[in-house]
């Protein structure tokens, strides 16, 4: 037996003997990451394309992501640098990489850059490069050749498979105890452009016999069956849980406008039929109309993961949003690692806070919503039914008395994990909204919106003015706030007293809000009357 495969031999028996896993279960909808036994969500950052293709830049880069609260780098590993000789392999990129990060205390999600980046094939070696017989290229409709190799070539599959499964032989030989990798991304962004199909000569040969319903399906049931064999080969060597990505079907662009055939939520089923060896699928969210990508995703056979969105001073909001509607097991931006301290720290603000409700989030059995408001918004209000109570939610700047909310300031976007701790008493956690309780008997009976000043009193005497409308007899209860704190969460998910905001800070009783800007949880204690 030669070396590399004692290694493997003692790093099997490790992971057999229950030393060190990485374990992805799941319980109906409830999906569960956990490394080394412990519970973990992703509060991630991937990096820009280029920032690990020396040890320089990953010394320089990995105490920053710390310093930025992650817990978690998401990090190419580049099939050229890795193999520039076919058949001589050199880690000292990825040997960096984990080393870097277990000195700061950081996961690893490794994206592997093989066979395609993006849809191109630009991350492959050059002797694959080269030899364009060997190793053919995609081609439209009309013979032109692309930057892509082809999925329908035995030769693609197996030189690029063997590099990825060599990589996971070194990750079993240097990583299996620890488990700084806790994850794989297999190739980046898969997709045909230019064409929503392949025509090459190979491609067409399988075209004949498969009698597909579309060129994108059949299409997508070839990458899928292309990944499946590169990630089924790498769990054989070492079980670490693995995705694929997608670029989006966005802005009514067609099938090879955007990246046709990849892991797009229209074919999720396709490619589950497929690559059963992929444990998740991901979007890659940079359009407009977040709330509506991160539905699609959220499914009960796919948790919510996100390996890349687009970077902005509104990621943090977005983040408390996913970890609180859809239970999210990841959220990451891309290119963090190039972004000022004014886009970061509403990252950074907001990761601490999804850390320390960590205990609490991981109780499943806890109600909990997401809120997420943009001025863009055409459903600004939203409405949670939550047994008899009703929690109307909105953005910030739908106060009347805050400047900003009328003189043509953009909005950034406000967002919150609400949590219902139990019967009359929740958690608000976030930036940038104002939550209203009433009775159900209440919202059914209100039929007026009174505009308020920050005195508490209706606005009156102004020339134009109605009269109010007469209202009928008041049925009912109505829901009162007892008290509302500001907190923050120990270790253990018990709360701990900061400060009281009875007053000003919740206009009297009548709602609670956390401004634009500022990070806080709110404990809210509500009684009847």
């Amino acid at each position: 037996m030669n070396k590399r495969n004692i290694f493997l031999s003692l790093a099997l028996a490790a992971v057999l003997q229950g030393q060190a896993v990485v374990k992805l279960t799941h319980k109906g909808s409830d999906y569960r990451l956990t490394v080394n036994d412990e519970p973990m969500l992703i509060l991630g950052g991937e990096l820009s394309n280029s920032a690990a293709t020396s040890v320089a830049d990953i010394d320089s880069v990995m105490p920053r992501m710390q310093k930025l609260g992650l817990n978690t780098v998401f990090v190419p590993a580049y099939w050229e640098l890795l193999e520039p000789i076919e058949g001589t392999f050199d880690f000292t990129l990825v040997d960096e990489i984990i080393h870097q990060a277990r000195q700061h205390h950081l996961k690893v999600v490794l994206l592997w850059f093989g066979a395609w980046k993006n849809s191109m094939s630009c991350y492959a070696p050059e002797w694959f490069k080269r030899d364009t017989k060997r190793f053919p290229r995609a081609m439209t409709a009309n013979g032109k050749p692309l930057e892509i190799a082809t999925a329908f070539s035995p030769n693609v599959l197996q030189a690029d498979k063997k590099a990825y499964s060599r990589l996971m032989e070194h990750l079993a030989e240097t990583d299996s105890k620890e488990n700084t990798v806790i994850m794989m991304q297999v190739e980046n962004e898969i997709g045909m452009l230019e064409a929503a199909r392949d025509h090459c000569p190979l491609a067409e040969a399988a075209w004949k016999k498969e009698h597909a319903k579309s060129d994108e399906e059949f299409q997508a049931r070839a990458y899928a069956r292309y990944v499946e064999q590169i990630a089924g080969a790498g769990k054989k060597i070492h079980h670490i849980p693995v995705y694929v990505n997608a670029a989006l079907d966005s802005r009514n662009r067609k099938p090879g406008e955007y990246p046709s055939a990849g892991p797009l939520a229209k074919l999720i089923n396709i490619w589950k039929a497929e690559a059963p060896s992929i444990d998740i699928y991901a979007p890659d969210i940079y359009d407009t109309g977040f709330k509506k990508w991160v539905a699609q995703y959220k499914r009960n056979d796919n948790p919510f993961f996100t390996p890349e969105t687009r970077l902005s001073t509104n990621s943090g909001v977005r983040a408390l949003y996913c970890f609180g509607e859809v239970d999210a097991m990841s959220f990451s931006s891309f290119a963090i690692d190039k972004a000022d301290r004014a886009t970061t720290a509403p990252v950074t603000a907001a990761y601490k806070m999804i850390d320390d409700l960590k205990p609490i989030l991981l109780k499943k059995d806890l109600k909990r919503w997401g809120l997420l408001f943009s001025q863009q918004d055409s459903d600004v209000e939203r409405i949670i039914r939550d047994g008899d109570n009703i929690l109307k939610a909105d953005h910030y700047y739908t106060l009347p008395w805050d400047p900003r909310a009328k003189n043509g300031t953009p909005w950034p976007e406000g967002g919150a994990i609400v949590i219902r701790l139990a019967a009359d008493e929740y958690l608000i956690s976030g930036s940038g909204v104002v939550v209203v309780f009433q009775t159900s008997s209440e919202a059914a009976q209100a039929n007026t919106k009174e505009v308020r000043g920050e005195d508490g009193f209706i606005e009156q005497g102004k020339a134009g003015s109605k009269p109010a409308t007469v209202q009928k007899k008041f049925q009912g209860q109505r829901l009162g706030i007892v008290s509302c704190d500001e907190v923050s969460v120990r270790k253990d998910g018990t709360l701990s007293y900061i400060r009281r905001l009875n007053g000003d800070q919740d206009h009297q009783g009548r709602h609670v809000r956390i401004p634009c800007g500022e990070f806080k949880t709110l404990h809210v204690k509500l009684y009847r009357y």
